[in-house]
C-alpha cells in the first residue's frame, strides 16, 4: 500500500515538472538594429548616372517620421525625388529620382534615425547614403558646437549650412536660396560635422529652420553667422551662438475688438500714434491702450456713430492708412481683477486690473485694513490704462482686506464699480528662503541678475548699475533655481539681441552652471565666476 502511495506521488511532482518546463516565456527582447546588406548602386559610387538606388537590409524596416529626420545634402527639392516604401515594411528603401542631378556633386542622403526595424522600432541611427555625379567623393569635413545666446541650452533639430563665396554671392542668400551643404543636430544638441565637402570658401550658418525650408525668416527662426568666411580645407572647431532677432517693426490688420473699440495689430515697438481721419462731434473722445498679451494695440473711442472710420497709423517715418467698416460687437463692460488672490508674498505689490481704460481712481473711496480691522495707510500707483498698484508696507502672518467702495474706479465709458472685497494672507518669514550671491570676472556694468526656474522663465531679476559685494534675493518661494547674468553693453536698461544683416552680436550672457535648491528657513550663499 505504501508502495502504491509513494509511486502516485512520484508521477504527480515528474507532471508537474514537465508542466512548469513547458511554460513560455517570451524570450529576450529584441534590441538589435537593422544591418545594412548592401546598396545597388554601392556606397560612394563616382560617376552617378543611375535614375533610382536601392538599400537593401538584413529584416524588414520601415520608415518613421522620414519628412523630419531626412536630411540631404545638397538640398534637392521634393517634387525631385521619391523615397518607397514609406507606408508598409520592406527590406529594402528605394531612392527613384526624378530630376536630373547636378553635375560634378557629392550628395549625402542622411536618414537620421528613420529606419527602424518592424517588430521593435530600434532604429539605424544616421545612417548615410553618399554618392558622387563626378569622378570623386568629397571628403572635406568641418565641424564645430552650438549654443543659445539666452537659454542655457540650444535648440535640437539646430540646421548648419555652408553656402559658397562666389561671384553670386551676397548677405542676402540666407533669405532667399538653399545652402549648398546642409545637415541637422537631430538629437546632438551641442555639436554638428558637415561631412563630404569640397575645398573652397564659404558662409558658414546654423538656423533653427521652423518652416524646414532652407531660408531665413526672421520673424521665426533664430541664427548664428560665422564672423568671417571659411576656406576649406580648416580644421578648426567653429562655435556658433543662436539668436532670435528683435522684429522689424511692421502694421498689422485692423479688427473689430468690441462695439465702440478698434485693434490693430503690429509687429515691433508699441510707440504708435493713431488719429482718426473725420470730423467728430465736441461729445467724441478716444484713448489708446496696449493688449496686456499680444501685440496689439486698441482706439477706445465714445460720442460718434458712423457706418465706417478712416485711421492714420504712424511709426517713426512709417505711416499707414485704414479705412474701417465697423461691425457688430459686443458692449466693453467694466471688469475688475486682482493678480493676487489668497496668498500675497512678502516681496510682492496687490495689483489691480481692468478690461476697459481707467478714466479716474478715487483712492478716498477705497480701505485697506489688517486682520485686527485696524486701516492700513496705502498709495496708490497708476501703471498703465488696466493697471493700479497698491503700495503699503507688507509684513508676515497677516491678513489684509481691500475693500472698493461704489466709485472707487471709473472707467473710459463713466461706468462705475459695484463694492469690491479682496482678502489676501501673507506668511511667515521662516516660510521663505533667502539667497545671495558673489559675483568675479565682472565684464562691464551695468546687468541684469536674473533668478530663473527650470522652464528658464525669469523669477525675479535685478538691475546693477554698478559693482557692489554681495546681492541678494530676499524671500524666495522654496523651490529650485538656476542663477543668469545679461550684460547690458550699451546701458539702454534692456538686454539687445543680435541682427544679422548690421553684423550685430547679441549681447553677453553668463549662466551659472549648478541648479541651486533654495529651502525655507535657510540662507544659500553662491560664488558666480563669469568665464
Amino acid at each position: 500500500m505504501l508502495k502504491r502511495i509513494f509511486i502516485a506521488l512520484l508521477c504527480c511532482s515528474l507532471f508537474v515538472q514537465c508542466a512548469r518546463r513547458g511554460s513560455p516565456t517570451g524570450g529576450p527582447k529584441d534590441e538589435t538594429p537593422p544591418v545594412m546588406l548592401r546598396a545597388e548602386p554601392p556606397q560612394k559610387t563616382v560617376n552617378f548616372t543611375e535614375e533610382n538606388a536601392r538599400i537593401y537590409f538584413d529584416e524588414y524596416i520601415k520608415l518613421n517620421k522620414l519628412r523630419e529626420q531626412l536630411v540631404i545634402s545638397p538640398p534637392l527639392e521634393q517634387t525631385a525625388y521619391v523615397i518607397s516604401p514609406q507606408s508598409q515594411a520592406s527590406k529594402y528603401i528605394e531612392i527613384e529620382f526624378l530630376d536630373s542631378l547636378t553635375p560634378n556633386t557629392t550628395y549625402t542622403f542622411n536618414f537620421g534615425e528613420s529606419i527602424v526595424d518592424n517588430n521593435e522600432g530600434n532604429p539605424y541611427s544616421y545612417f548615410s547614403y553618399v554618392f558622387s555625379t563626378g569622378k570623386t567623393i568629397d571628403s572635406l569635413t568641418l565641424s564645430g558646437t552650438l549654443s543659445d545666446a539666452l537659454s542655457r541650452t540650444p535648440e535640437n533639430f539646430v540646421s548648419v549650412m555652408l553656402y559658397a563665396v562666389d561671384s553670386t554671392f551676397t548677405d542676402s542668400i540666407i533669405f532667399k536660396k538653399k545652402p549648398l551643404y546642409y545637415t541637422n543636430t537631430l538629437d546632438s544638441l551641442t555639436e554638428f560635422t558637415l561631412p563630404n565637402l569640397k575645398a573652397g570658401k564659404y558662409l558658414l550658418a546654423a538656423l533653427k529652420d521652423v518652416s524646414r525650408n532652407y531660408v531665413f525668416d526672421s520673424s521665426v527662426d533664430k541664427i548664428d553667422v560665422a564672423h568671417d568666411f571659411i576656406t576649406l580645407p580648416n580644421d578648426s572647431l567653429f562655435k556658433l551662438t543662436l539668436f532670435k532677432e528683435a522684429p522689424s517693426f511692421a502694421f498689422g490688420k485692423a479688427f473689430q475688438a468690441g462695439k465702440q473699440r478698434v485693434g490693430f495689430g503690429f509687429m515691433g515697438s508699441d510707440a504708435i500714434e493713431i488719429s482718426l481721419d473725420q470730423e467728430v462731434s465736441d461729445s467724441f473722445a478716444a484713448t489708446i491702450s496696449r493688449d496686456l498679451k499680444t501685440d496689439t494695440i486698441y482706439y477706445w473711442y465714445k460720442g460718434i456713430d458712423a457706418d465706417s472710420l478712416k485711421f492714420t497709423l504712424s511709426h517713426d517715418t512709417l505711416a499707414k492708412s485704414y479705412a474701417y467698416r465697423v461691425r457688430k460687437a459686443v458692449d466693453d463692460s467694466l471688469t475688475i481683477s486682482f493678480e493676487q488672490r489668497g496668498t500675497l508674498h512678502l516681496t510682492d505689490t496687490l495689483k489691480l486690473f481692468t478690461n476697459t481704460p481707467i478714466n479716474k481712481v478715487i483712492k478716498d473711496s477705497m480701505r485697506l485694513r489688517a486682520k485686527d480691522s485696524m486701516l492700513v495707510p496705502f498709495s496708490i500707483a497708476q501703471k498703465s490704462k488696466h493697471e493700479v498698484h497698491f503700495l503699503f508696507d507688507v509684513f508676515p502672518n497677516e491678513k489684509y482686506q481691500l475693500e472698493l467702495l461704489p466709485g472707487a474706479v471709473t472707467d473710459f465709458f463713466d461706468t462705475l464699480n459695484d463694492s469690491i472685497s479682496v482678502s489676501v494672507n501673507t506668511k511667515s518669514r521662516v516660510d521663505y528662503g533667502n539667497l545671495s550671491i558673489r559675483l568675479f570676472n565682472v565684464p562691464s556694468y551695468p546687468l541684469f541678475i536674473d533668478l530663473i526656474d527650470e522652464k528658464e522663465d525669469i523669477v525675479r531679476s535685478m538691475y546693477i548699475k554698478e559693482a557692489r559685494g554681495l546681492y541678494r534675493f530676499a524671500y524666495l518661494q522654496p523651490n529650485k533655481y538656476y542663477v543668469r547674468i545679461r550684460i547690458d553693453e550699451n546701458a539702454n536698461g534692456k538686454w539687445d539681441s543680435g541682427n544679422y544683416l548690421m553684423k550685430q552680436k547679441p549681447e553677453s550672457v553668463y549662466h551659472f552652471p549648478p541648479l541651486l535648491d533654495v529651502r525655507a528657513n535657510w540662507e544659500l550663499q553662491e560664488q558666480f565666476r563669469l568665464k
